[in-house]
Parts: structure tokens; sequence; C-alpha cells
């Protein structure tokens, strides 16, 4: 599987705070409208059938879902996703959590899927451009693909990493791993050789002194990639 166990044990320790919005997945809860607003304005959520890759405990596939989608939610630890059962039973939301590799979902359901999101997952595994491919095999024709990560270059080695978890506290120490970071240029070369088309890259940006996040500008460090697989009608 291409997974890093070290990451993915990082991540289940962690996995009964998913829902503290004070707790060390607090960026997460706070940039949710924003993920979910650059969704829903690119593709039509109501109705599709969305896969959400590497889901953790839920936070973004429960949005999801609120806005009508028909949402399947993955990832590898069983931990994250009994915390997202739980918290979507108590919110009574249809949606469905897997514990299951995205290779062999992809090879089990190609082309199943309206729309598949990747958030904050490529930073975390060996080979982004593998997930890239699987994220691409179970995409229907016609379907969009959106992905984040972070940019790999001085700037967000200082904003992403010394800023955001040393200086600041956003997230725990050691969340992240600079050379793990993905630049834009790879990540679109890898949506290309998935057979995806490129549509648009978009910056996330932080005010520190505001707390306020916002989209557009350049991709230095957060960005959103867009990308649509070609065919459908």
């Amino acid at each position: 599987m291409n997974v890093d166990s070290a990451e993915l044990a990082k991540f289940a320790s962690r996995a009964a705070q998913w829902w503290d919005p004070a707790g060390p997945f607090r960026t997460l809860h706070e940039i949710n409208g924003l993920r979910l607003d650059y969704i829903s304005r690119r593709v039509a959520i109501g109705g599709a059938r969305v896969l959400d890759v590497g889901c953790g405990g839920g936070i973004l596939a429960e949005g999801l879902a609120r806005r009508g989608a028909r949402v399947l939610g993955i990832d590898l630890a069983e931990s994250n996703l009994d915390e997202a059962r739980a918290h979507a039973r108590d919110k009574h939301l249809d949606l469905e959590y897997r514990c299951v590799d995205l290779a062999d979902l992809a090879a089990q359901e190609p082309g199943s899927f309206d729309v598949v999101t990747c958030l904050e997952v490529l930073e975390h595994v060996p080979d982004p451009a593998a997930i890239v491919a699987e994220c691409a095999k179970a995409l229907r024709p016609g379907g969009a693909a959106i992905f984040s990560t972070l940019n790999r270059n001085p700037k967000s080695f200082l904003l992403a990493i010394v800023g955001a978890e040393y200086v600041l506290g956003l997230l725990p120490r050691g969340t992240h791993e600079y050379l793990k970071f993905v630049r834009p240029s790879e990540l679109a070369r890898a949506c290309r050789g998935a057979g995806l088309a490129v549509h648009e890259l978009t910056g996330l940006h932080f005010n520190p002194a505001t707390q306020t996040y916002w989209l557009g500008g350049n991709v230095d460090v957060n960005y959103f990639l867009y990308a649509i697989k070609p065919g459908g009608e």
C-alpha cells in the first residue's frame, strides 16, 4: 500500500481529537468552509457521488454530505473512521466510511465517482503521483478531481512548518515533513500522466494578525488543484 506507517500512526493516535475545534485539527475546522466553497463552485455537489480520500475523522466528508453529496470517505486508520462514523450518527448524517486502500477501491469500482477529493493527503504519502493515478481511475469520464497540498520551497518551509507549527502553534509540531511537500509542477505532471486535464491552481492564504483565511493569488505555500477527467457528455 502507498502509505507511510509512521504518518498513519501519527494521525491515528489523535483520532479522538478530530472533532475538537481547538485541538490538533483546528486548522481543518477553520478552513473547511473555504474548502467546501471551492469545491461546490467548480462542481455540482448536490446528488453527486463523491469519494473523499484520506477522510480522517470526516470533517470534509460531513460538509459535503450536508451540501447534498452522496459521500464515501476512505481512510487506512480504523480509529479515524470510528470517530467519523460516531460523529455522523450523532448528527444524523447519511454517509459511508470504509477502511480500504485507494488502489483496491479504484480496482473494485473504476469510473464510479463524479468527484474525488484528496485534500491535505499528498504530502503524507510516499508516492503522491500514484495516489493521483488511482483517483483518476476511480473517476467517471467527465468527473472532477480536487487536490490540495503544500508547495515545496523555502517560503513554504518558513510559513507552513516554522511559522504554523513552531511559532503560531496552528498545527502540532511534526505534522509535516518539508521534503514530502509537492510542487504544483509535480502535481500537474502527475495529473497529466493519469489522464486528467488540469483546469486551475488556486492558493490558500492566512493572515496571522487577523486570523483569517482566503483563496486566490499565488500558490507559493498551500494550494488547490482542480482537474477534469476527459470524456462524458
